[in-house]
């Protein structure tokens, strides 16, 4: 049982490693695209915003896998699973409201570029 605990511990290290670097990566990046005016300013802000947007939805899938994890295979009691199904709950509102932000459009609308153009929706 301790390697359970152990290894749901090294996955949630593992998603804020994700998280704490791409954070760093992204601003260093945007930083160095808006001093050399590489890109327009515009389009520069929203690959930042899309790379953090990125990194958080992977760190929170990370996270979810550790609690499941730990739930399912250290105390599968029915409060335990109930705060994990809770805790799911608010990780999937965030995950779409992220994917909101990156895209513009929820996870069930189609996209309207895509439609746009003649193509078939994502």
């Amino acid at each position: 049982m301790e390697w359970i605990k152990a290894t749901s511990l090294v996955i949630e290290y593992l998603a804020v490693a994700i998280i704490v670097g791409m954070v760093g990566y992204s601003t260093a990046r945007y930083f160095i695209l808006t001093l050399t005016k590489r890109n327009a300013p515009d389009a520069t802000y929203r690959e930042y915003k899309r790379t953090l947007g990125t990194a958080l939805l992977l760190g929170l899938e990370i996270l979810v896998a550790a609690d499941v994890i730990r739930t399912v295979a250290l105390e599968p009691t029915f409060v335990n699973i109930a705060a994990l199904g809770l805790l799911v709950v608010v990780r999937t509102f965030l995950s779409w409201s992220l994917m909101v932000e990156i895209e513009g459009r929820w996870p069930w609308q189609k996209n309207q570029a895509s439609v746009e153009q003649g193509g078939y929706p994502e």
